[in-house]
């Protein structure tokens, strides 16, 4: 679109004699038509006196522009902003992000563990423009804890990195002991299956007390559950029994009765 410049700004004529142009004609400055009306934009545009004594219009073209992909050289990938260790909640989501160049476009795989990861429902391969790639882990649960690598590949080589996936999962217990009967002067065990991220504090009561253990009575804690023995029982080990877990995420609790005849 022509716009008609400020008439202050002068002019020169093609001889540099300083000579503005004929008042009655505008200065002009904008886009230049090339064939069938399409503008181009102008990096300068003025009026210069021609031959005859007839004022024309002049102007520089900008310099060609190179597109992004040209401007990219080729070589081997780099890591330009490195993955983070991120943290999973138990069921949702998490992200894994890392900034690389490359070009020619790379070759993508995401591994946990040194096991191969496919793009499907549960791990997503996410491209991000123009040089940001990601792993989108799904449904977290406690077995996605591990570390996680990516490895980029094209023609003239490869680079990797790694970060962790550190799971919180609220203290549970997937199954709680079951009530028992025994004979006086047998074991007696009750177990529950626990879980956790991170790793909960574990308790067993009697009729809503701590139980005091010696070597009589007492309780074992594993990763994945807790036991508690009761040597020799008696009439007076009968009752309610209750193993509870609790971490920074949350608690649970079971119960379970016995009966010692």
């Amino acid at each position: 679109m022509w716009q008609e410049a400020d008439e202050s700004r002068s002019f020169h004529r093609g001889n540099d004699s300083g000579a503005a142009p004929p008042p009655h004609l505008p200065v002009l400055t904008g886009l230049v038509g090339r064939g069938g009306g399409q503008g181009t934009a102008c990096g300068r545009t003025g009026l210069r006196e021609g031959a005859n004594g007839v004022w024309e219009l002049w102007a520089l073209p900008l310099p060609a522009s190179r597109s992004r992909k040209e401007l990219r050289e080729t070589g081997p990938p780099r890591v330009l902003e490195p993955l983070k260790d991120v943290v999973l909640i138990e069921g949702s989501a998490a992200k894994l992000t890392c900034r690389i160049s490359a070009f020619p476009d790379p070759f993508i795989r995401w591994s946990k563990d040194g096991k191969e990861l496919r793009d499907g429902p549960k791990y997503r391969y996410i491209f991000e423009d123009p040089d940001v790639v990601a792993l989108v882990v799904r449904d977290g649960e406690l077995a996605d804890l591990g570390q996680y690598s990516i490895n980029v590949t094209n023609p003239f080589g490869q680079c990797s990195d790694s970060a962790r996936i550190l799971v919180e999962v609220p203290a549970k217990i997937q199954k709680g002991p079951d009530n028992t009967k025994a004979r006086k002067g047998t074991t007696v065990t009750l177990t529950a299956a626990i879980m956790g991220e991170p790793a909960p504090n574990v308790g067993w009561t009697k009729d809503g007390k701590d139980i005091e253990e010696d070597d009589r009575v007492y309780f074992e804690i594993g990763s994945t559950n807790t036991t508690l023995t009761i040597r020799r029982a008696t009439p007076q080990d009968s009752g309610k029994y209750e193993v509870y877990v609790e971490n920074s995420l949350g608690m649970d609790q079971s119960f379970a009765r016995v009966d010692v005849a």
